[in-house]
């Protein structure tokens, strides 16, 4: 193969494609698809993936590549084939999926060396550039007389490797270990040659004698008391030998963890994992909905399923959303499989991402449990995906590539041939439609493990409590129950629906609420800084006095947010001891897993949060879960408000009584009778799933339709309601009689960072060609999107319609 074909790191739409380069005759040994390379453009140098070969072009003057990044691909075949059908689905560049596809490290431009592992020989030409060095700069191969294949090889043999330098944190980690070099009968032989005087040489030797196997050198001085010196004198003589070791940067205390065993299955548990065993050992795909009340046994579902894959010499992904990814849900997959299981989430450094993304690679691991984005794991050899939770939003991207995790899964597991499980307590209307058709296979759990009942659900009217003149936060049955639950030492979660000091800055005297200059939304107040913040654009500005309208002194704070709430608790229940759970106190890396050990210590009475300790946590001693704003999502412009609602209070709800303790919930809210929070204080999904579906039914929304969104944007009001209008227009020429498109309007946030956003939503059953027919239409706006910075997005199953 003399030409590769390239997808260029080029992000347009109107560069979309794969470009010829002559490949050089140092890199003809070496070049497989999936890897990166340096390739001229124009007169940029641009990094790229090779994607295909071939052994001429239609093109007469073809440049050649100027180097390779890899010597092992980055991509698997199979993930550039994903990549190029994500790409046709979500409407997205190739190089976006692809880029969305690796960790951070392998998408810049970072410096590289080649670390020399062993002592012994390398190829000569290798060893004339190492020069007795252990680390080179990779420069030196490039512009050297290396042949790559003798890289290359010597990488597989593991006697040097490429380190990529991270913001001059080094990405890896060394030690050096030392070994015997020679059987112990010849180091006894040695030792009686040894001077005198050579004490700690012969010391090291007689250790050596007796124990061949390796030794970091660091203990080793520890123990012996002695000096690199000394052990580099045993080396010269060739009596022991030097090896430097990677060492991956465990971002878990593996010491911590507790090996488990399997459980007994509950017979409900055991008729749900009987089908996913069989296609397992068929080799069969298929989809599960696995509807499970929380506390029923999920996750032990899962990590059997994950046991008769890993017997079967395949490999797992899992993945949870980024919430609960907790060191207890980590833990119970450590637990189960040690060190077999890489972890991929936000909260790691970019080189523990990177360190974790390449034990899988190199296949190290056959399991991998992370966040949306670990779906792109480099497996060869999949045997299951699993989505935990699978109802949360978290699963959809919502920037470029804006990919569902869902349906990556669905497809990954058609390669595969393999069994995808979906898990929730509470399944997204669209998926459990699927499993009432048959399109999935549904699975049913409705007890709980432990056989313990399900919490009382108490719904409070706060409209009642305000006639009654209390004017706090908490309901009269709430503070009550909380000083009970106080006195008998048990603990308790309270979770508030939204994030910051309040809502919003309000002048009592003229109405004028503070606005952010740049986006059309109101300016949040943060008491620790007296600062007023946009949760859009990040504008910040210090907290007025006076009304800059009317310069009245009557500026008021609306709203309820989690420091006001804590507060107004302290003032209320004096003795009681509050963890604050929200975006402002968890920023720190580890600071999430701080405030969850001090609570499951019982270092705190309370656990006052938002959504993020609704899911997925497990304390024997909460007894009572407490919502204060159980509607505040119920008013927002989206159609999956009620949907969202009913999911988040089953799942909190679920935080109670999960152990021996009885629990109790208690929501409070301004619309008590509203039928997601009725249905949701029973647990009666299917009610709620008929409800919801027959709404659905009469304003036309997914499941019965599907939806588009197209959003435009640009600085200038004019320009953004012209192209919204005119894309308006195109549309209706070509779609179904049916097809309903609404629009142009101004999106619900119309103005954010400085430019102006109008949509178009498109509502369709069949529209077979609808992607070809919006690429062209976006196609004839390229011009103004190139060089006048017009942004037009598209999204092929919104969940964001903010």
């Amino acid at each position: 193969m003399k030409i590769a074909k390239v997808i260029v790191d080029v992000p347009a739409g109107s560069i979309n494609q794969t470009f010829d380069y002559l490949i050089p005759e140092r890199f003809m040994d070496i070049l497989q698809t999936g890897m990166r390379v340096i390739a001229p453009f124009g007169p940029r140098r641009v990094m790229g993936y090779v994607v295909g070969f071939a052994q001429e072009s239609s093109f007469k003057k073809l440049k050649e590549l100027i180097d390779v990044l890899d010597l092992m691909p980055v991509l698997t075949d199979e993930l550039l084939d994903l990549g190029k059908w994500l790409a046709e689905e979500t409407l997205s560049l190739y190089i976006t999926i692809y880029q969305a596809m690796l960790p951070q490290v392998l998408k810049s431009q970072y410096k590289k060396e080649l670390v020399r592992l062993t002592q012994g020989e390398l190829a000569p030409d290798l060893e004339t550039v190492f020069a007795g060095r252990d680390t080179i700069a990779y420069d030196e191969i490039t512009n050297g007389p290396v042949s790559y294949a003798h890289v290359r090889d010597a990488i597989s043999a593991g006697d040097i490797m490429i380190n990529y330098l991270v913001k001059s944190r080094i990405t890896k980690k060394y030690v050096t270990m030392i070994e015997a070099n020679k059987d112990s009968y010849l180091l006894e032989e040695a030792i009686h040659d040894l001077a005198k005087n050579a004490a700690k040489q012969r010391d090291l030797l007689l250790f050596f004698s007796e124990h061949p196997e390796p030794v970091e050198q660091t203990k080793l001085l520890k123990q012996f008391k002695t000096t690199t010196q000394t052990v580099n004198k045993l080396i010269e003589k060739q009596l022991l030998s030097a090896k430097k070791v990677e060492v991956f940067r465990n971002p878990y205390d593996d010491t911590q963890i507790v090996q488990t065993s399997p459980l007994t299955l509950t017979d409900q548990q055991e008729r749900a994992i009987r089908p996913i065993k069989h296609k397992i050992a068929e080799n069969e795909h298929d989809v599960f909905l696995l509807h499970g009340v929380t506390g029923s046994g999920k996750t032990e579902i899962y990590l059997q399923t994950i046991q008769d894959v890993i017997e079967k010499g395949k490999e797992a992904i899992v993945l949870v959303p980024e919430i609960s990814l907790t060191p207890q849900m980590v833990h119970r997959f450590k637990g189960r499989f040690g060190a077999n299981v890489a972890v991929m989430h936000s909260g790691l450094s970019a080189g523990e991402k990177y360190d974790e993304w390449r034990k899988i690679q190199r296949k190290e691991v056959q399991v991998v449990v992370g966040a949306r984005s670990a779906i792109f794991a480099p497996f060869e050899n999949i045997g299951v995906v699993i989505i935990d939770e699978e109802h949360e939003t978290s699963y959809k991207q919502e920037d470029q590539p804006r990919y569902h995790a869902r349906d990556v899964a669905i497809y990954r597991g058609k390669n595969h041939h393999c069994p995808v499980i979906l898990g929730s307590a509470t399944p997204t209307l669209e998926s459990y439609a699927r499993a009432e058709k048959g399109v999935y296979q549904l699975a049913t759990l409705t007890k709980r493990t432990n056989d313990q009942g399900m919490p009382d659900v108490q719904i409070v009217d706060m409209r009642k409590e305000l006639h009654a003149g209390n004017r706090t936060m908490f309901s009269h049955d709430l503070k009550a129950k909380i000083e009970q639950r106080i006195e008998k030492g048990e603990q308790v979660v309270l979770l508030l629906n939204r994030r910051g000091y309040s809502t919003f800055v309000m002048c009592r005297e003229c109405g004028h609420v503070k606005e952010c200059p740049h986006c059309d939304i109101a300016l949040t107040y943060h008491k620790n800084s007296n600062q007023l913040k946009c949760h859009y654009c990040s504008y910040e500005e210090p907290m007025p006095m006076f009304c800059p309208e009317c310069q009245s002194d009557l500026i008021r704070y609306f709203g309820t947010g989690t420091q006001r709430v804590e507060e107004a608790l302290t003032q209320l229940i004096p003795d009681a001891k509050v963890i604050r759970m929200d975006v402002d106190t968890t920023r720190r890396k580890g600071a999430h897993e701080k405030l969850l050990t001090k609570f499951a210590n019982g270092q705190a009475d309370i656990l006052l949060g938002t959504q993020m300790i609704a899911k997925g946590l497990d304390f024997e001693n909460v007894t009572l879960v407490g919502v204060l704003t159980a509607d505040s999502m119920l008013h927002l412009p989206d159609f999956r408000s009620s949907e969202k609602t009913f999911q988040l209070l089953t799942q909190v709800s679920g935080r109670a009584g999960r152990h021996e303790l009885p629990g109790e919930v208690i929501v409070q809210t301004y619309t008590p009778e509203h039928y997601s929070i009725t249905l949701a204080s029973t647990y009666e999904y299917l009610q709620f799933y008929r409800t919801e579906m027959n709404t659905r039914r009469t304003f036309q929304y997914p499941p019965y339709v599907f939806l588009a969104l197209l959003t435009v944007s640009h600085e200038n009001r004019v320009k953004v309601v012209q192209t919204t209008q005119k894309m308006v227009q195109l549309l209706s020429k070509h779609v179904n009689e049916k097809t309903v498109i609404l629009g142009p309007t101004p999106s619900p946030i119309a103005r954010m960072k400085d430019r102006y956003r109008y949509q178009c939503m498109i509502k369709y059953k069949h529209e077979p060609q609808l992607r070809n027919l919006i690429r062209k239409i976006i196609q004839q706006f390229d011009e103004d999107i190139r060089k006048d910075d017009l942004k037009i997005t598209v999204d092929m199953q919104p969940y964001q319609l903010m």
